[in-house]
């Protein structure tokens, strides 16, 4: 969690209040350490930003998760034109 916090440049317990908020949920390795894939970190450097200008935290966390699924959406749209 420490090494992810610093690359971020966020606190642990930012990282932490993601979880909480259920926007990221990072797997534990056998010693219980967080361990976050690149797409976590990608979602919490996005939260990050939001909270930065001024958004409160589970706002932000609301707009990812929709940012998210806009963007599947939008993915399959196009995979099924190309299907025609």
């Amino acid at each position: 969690m420490g090494r992810a916090a610093e690359i971020l440049g966020v606190t642990p317990a930012f990282l932490r209040s993601l979880g909480a908020a259920k926007l990221i949920e990072p797997l534990r390795s056998e010693g219980g350490h967080r361990r976050f894939s690149r797409y976590q970190l990608r979602l919490a450097a996005r939260a990050r930003e939001l909270v930065d200008t001024g958004t409160a935290l589970e706002a932000a966390c609301r707009i990812i998760i929709l940012e998210d699924q806009l963007a599947e959406a939008l993915r399959i749209n196009e995979e099924l034109r190309q299907r025609r």
